[in-house]
């Protein structure tokens, strides 16, 4: 089984930028991606990015280029998200994912993903 917790969530000004972290551990982890997903209250949960393990070849979705970036570092077993230019439309919570192994068909379907953490809340007040 794989586990997966997320941190670095917080209340923070429109403007500001914050750095999420997903700590994984478990079995060897054999996942091909480590994606983040943020629902926020009433609205579906939505794909924000995801990162190969192996590779590192990274995936956004186009709303979220430039002021997202994902990031894994293979010796400490996380995958950091920072985000930058923060907008009231980016308070969500924020999951991060695991696949179970293979290759996913479609990184940014959360359907995919089988391993998720317990989420961290990111409030941005404008």
């Amino acid at each position: 089984q794989v586990q997966l917790v997320e941190s670095g969530g917080g209340l923070v000004q429109a403007g500001g930028s914050l750095s999420l972290s997903c700590a994984i551990s478990g079995r060897p982890f054999t996942s091909y991606a480590v994606g983040w997903f943020r629902q926020a209250p009433g609205k579906e949960r939505e794909f924000v990015a995801a990162v190969t393990w192996k590779g590192g070849v990274t995936h956004y979705t186009d709303s979220m280029k430039g002021r997202f970036t994902i990031s894994r570092d293979q010796a400490r077993s996380t995958v950091d998200l920072q985000i930058i230019s923060l907008k009231a439309e980016d308070t969500a919570v924020y999951y991060c994912a695991a696949d179970a192994g293979g290759r996913p068909t479609d990184v940014t379907n959360r359907y995919e993903y089988s391993y998720w953490g317990q989420g961290t809340q990111v409030t941005v007040s404008s």
